[in-house]
This record gives structure tokens, sequence and C-alpha cells, in this order.
């Protein structure tokens, strides 16, 4: 009845990892039990064999969830069962997500949903660390489609090391903390905290996680053949019409490359100017037509606005908005505007505008935290909410979403070392997006900088962040990095790449890479145009 299929990995301090499929969850698509000491982590996938009609993206769903049987606990509440996601199974999920969607294929649109469980913990190996891997290997094992594989290890500097994978107990004591997904050949994503470290540090914490990233994507190679899964499924989930698209390029990237390169500095302006070069093409065809191929043109004009904007920037060096590539947008800040809060700021750049507020409390105000894992207090909380007005978008709210819990965490990771030990305070800021158009989250450490130093609180030294693009062709032989970028920048580009940090060194970072083939020079110049 089971064909069970093992294999193993060893760390470079002796440690193993185990990946083991065909025992249980037999009916998912993919399904595999990861195993490092007495930690224990069953990933599954599932994937529908067609895409629902009109789809053109990618509709994956990551969920990572920790049982408190996992660590023999039982869950607090009247219920005593798991509830709702926690914001650290929310901040893992996204790990693994931001790592998996840039490599299914681009024209793979049927619903996937990644599950990872942890179900057996013993407080020593951290699992969020191993997630990433037990994902990969359940695609690996499953006949999806998928450009991978990939893999998520944890890098700590621990006394002048670095360490893979490090134990609950030895990252107390770290001054850099990062988790780093990777193909074989190329960094993924990049996430983590560090104690104001220098740029070459960072990157020497990068090549130690690719070393280690590297025997274990081929691992799942030989799972992969192991498992008779080398030959994945066949699909048909788009239907092109390969005349439509190059007559609409013909017809309309004259005209979307001056608007491309028109220095246009309002967000909605250009973007109304953009759509009406696509509905002027639509008006010379019949309502028959339309009605037919709207979905085509509306997806292959996207492609001419991409590739207008990106040669635009490489050829000419000009960009949607006319900065040079260095180029920040105008800043103007105030602090003090709102008299109840303890301190408060407005930071904006550009059209992206954070109005924050900080609070001060007592203990009795301390986060309780209460986890499969982790028990404890947090007296240091940053809250962001990105309201729908704040990019004119006409729809409601509907309480905290995944986007608003990760880019709060970030901006919590840059603040939260500059705070004093002896500090005797509670603190929580909260930082409320007011207007949108690229880098709210650094926006948001800006503005939470100037608060805190509004409301007294004597903090280290002030941080700023700021948010690097890349546009490449060629696997990275002809590229440009942008400062500050642009939300279109970010969603056409190649790289987001967050930096946060004081005079003295790094205190966070967040990078997500769509492109295959980037260079650590690459990497090397990003980091130093942004300090």
């Amino acid at each position: 009845m089971m064909n069970v299929i093992t294999k193993t990995i060893t760390l470079q301090d002796g440690r193993t990892i185990t990946i083991e499929t065909g025992k249980l969850a037999k009916q998912a698509d993919g399904s595999v039990m990861v195993r490092m000491g007495n930690t224990m982590l069953l990933a599954t996938v599932c994937s529908a064999q067609d895409a629902v009609p009109g789809t053109d993206f990618m509709p994956l769903t990551v969920e990572y969830k920790e049982k408190f049987a996992s660590g023999g606990r039982f869950p607090g509440g009247f219920t005593r069962r798991e509830g709702k996601a926690s914001d650290y199974e929310i901040l893992t999920a996204r790990l693994v997500d931001r790592a998996l969607r840039p490599l299914f294929p681009d024209n793979y649109h049927a619903d996937t949903f990644v599950n990872v469980t942890l179900y057996s913990a013993d407080g020593i190996d951290m699992p969020d660390s191993l997630a990433g891997l037990a994902a990969s290997a359940a695609l690996a094992v499953s006949d999806i489609p998928f450009n991978g594989p990939i893999s998520e290890v944890r890098v700590a500097r621990i006394d002048g090391q670095f360490v893979v994978n490090p134990t609950f107990q030895q990252l107390e004591n770290a001054d850099l903390d990062i988790i780093v997904a990777a193909t074989i050949d190329n960094i993924m994503m990049v996430e983590g905290e560090m104690n104001e470290v220098s740029e070459k540090d960072l990157l020497d914490a990068i090549r130690t996680a690719h070393e280690a990233i590297i025997p274990q994507c081929q691992a799942q190679l030989e799972l992969m053949e192991a498992a008779g899964k080398t030959v994945k499924r066949e699909y048909c989930h788009e239907v092109n019409d390969e005349e439509l698209r190059k007559d609409v390029r013909e017809k309309t990237y004259a005209q979307t490359y001056e608007l491309a390169k028109s220095c246009n500095t309002d967000k909605h302006s250009r973007g109304a100017n953009f759509k009406a070069v696509c509905e002027a093409y639509k008006a010379n065809l019949s309502e028959e037509e339309l009605e037919e191929k709207a979905a085509l043109i509306n997806r292959y004009y996207h492609d001419v606005e991409k590739e207008a904007m990106r040669r635009a920037i490489l050829d000419e060096g000009i960009r949607l908005d006319g900065r040079k590539a260095t180029e920040i947008r105008p800043i103007w800040s105030e602090v003090g505007y709102l008299p109840g809060p303890h301190g408060s700021s407005i930071f904006t750049r550009g059209e992206t505008q954070s109005l924050c507020t900080v609070t001060l409390g007592t203990k009795q105000d301390e986060k309780l935290i209460d986890e499969a894992l982790i028990q404890g207090k947090e007296r240091f909380l940053l809250h962001y909410n990105f309201p729908p007005f704040s990019t004119g978008e006409a729809r409601p709210q509907r309480g905290v979403g995944r986007r608003e819990i990760g880019h709060g965490n970030l901006a919590c990771r840059a603040l939260k070392g500059m705070i004093p030990e002896n500090y005797p305070y509670a603190i929580r800021v909260v930082s409320d997006i007011m207007e949108s158009n690229g880098s709210s989250s650094m926006a948001s450490v800006c503005a939470g900088t100037l608060a805190l130093m509004d409301a007294g609180v004597a903090i280290k030294r002030p941080v700023s962040g700021i948010a690097m693009g890349l546009i490449s062709e060629n696997k990275g032989t002809n590229y440009a990095i942008l400062s500050d970028i642009l939300g279109d920048e970010d969603h056409l580009g190649d790289m987001d790449f967050k930096v946060t940090g004081t005079e003295k060194g790094i205190t966070a970072t967040q990078m997500d890479i769509k492109v295959d083939g980037l260079s650590y020079e690459i990497l090397e110049r990003a980091l130093a145009q942004a300090r």
C-alpha cells in the first residue's frame, strides 16, 4: 500500500534533515514529512486540473499552521482548539509564498493550495526555516508544473560566526538573523533583522545561506526522480492570438513609449493616459470583436506598457516620473501634528505618505504571546494600516490583511533595536498610510522614527528606509538599479529590495526577486545605492 521514499540532508554541523514521502496524505497531489531532530512538518500541495475561465494570474494560497499538540500544549481560549492564524503563522506563510510564486509558469493559472503544518516540535529547532523546504519538496513529488526546486534557511551571526538554521537558544545571542530562499542558481527572497551591520556582512550571510540551500535543492531533485515525478502535467490555461498580440504592439507601442518617458509625476494621470491608448485601440473594433477579444487586448497591452517602461529606463535612463536612477522623490515631514497621542508625525515621500502615532504604556499594556512554541510578552509594537483610500480605491476595508501584517513586521524589526534596553515603558507605534505609490513600509519606518522622537523616546539613533528596484535584461548583463521605486516600477520591474538602517548600519531588510540571474555584484551595488 505504501512506497515510502526518504532523502537525508546533512548540515555542516552534522545535524540532519530528512524528507519522507509516500506515507501520509497520499491523495494530495504531493505530500512530504520533513524532520529535523524532533521537529516535524507535513507539507501538502493540491492544484486544480483546470483554471477558472478568465483567470490571468497565479491563484496560489499558502497556509502555515502550528498545532499546539506539537509541543504538548493545550490552546488557550474557551474552545481549547486552534483558531485563526497568528501573526507568526501568517509571516511564515508569506515567506514561503514569496519564494514559490515567481517560479510557477507564467501561463499556469490553476487554483493551487500549499499547506504546511507543524505536527511535532521539541522547542530546540525552529520550524519556520524548514517550511520553504517542505513546501518545495511537496511540489517536487507532485505533477504540478514548477520551475524549482527552492529551499529556505535561516542564517544567524553568533559571536562573529554564521550559523545555518540556529536553535531557539542560539538565536538569542545573534546580531544578524535572516531567512533566505533560493534555487540552485539564484537568490529569490531575503528577509530579516540585524543590529546595524554592514552591507558586506549581509552579503556574506546571503552567500552562506545559498551554499546551504544548494544541497537541499539537489536532494529534492533526487526525491522527484525516485518518486517518478520528473514529468509534470500538461495544461492549457491560456488561449492566445499571436496576430492580435502583434497588432496591439504595432499600433500602441510608439505612443506608449512616449508616455513612459513623458515625466508625468501624477500617478493617476499617468495611469489614465496609458489606459486611453488601450481604449483608443479598442475603439477601432466592432462590438462583436471587442466582446470576444477585450481580455486578450488588455493582457497584450499590459505587456506593451511593461516593455515601454523598461526600455525607457534601460535605453534612455528615463523613469516614469522623470527621475534619474539614483534620485529620491521630494520629502516633507512634520512632527507633533496630532495633539492627543504621546507622539505623532507625518512623513511624505512623493505620493507616499504615512501618518504615525506613538502611545506609551505600562507593563500591563505589553502584548501577551501564547503560541504553540513561543510564549512571553512584547513591549514594542508596530501596527501598519493600509486603507483603500490611500490608493483612491472605492472598496470597503475588511480587517487587517496579510500584507499589512507583513509590512508592519518589517517596520517593527527596523525600529525595535533602537529602543534602549532599560526603557521602562511599553510602546505602540501605528502607521496609517494616507497615500501610497511605492514603499509605504519604508515611509512607516521614517515616520515611526519621527513619532518616537516626538514622544520623547530616547532612541539610540534615527532609522530610515528605502525601497530599491531593478530593471534588467539578458540575465543581468544590462541593468539599472532604481532608488525609491514607484508602485509601477515595483509591479513591472524585477526586484523589490527594502533596506532600513541607521548611519552605522543595516537594521532590517526584505527582498523579493522576480527574475533569474541576479548576481552578487548587483546586490552589492543595490545596497551601496540604498545607503
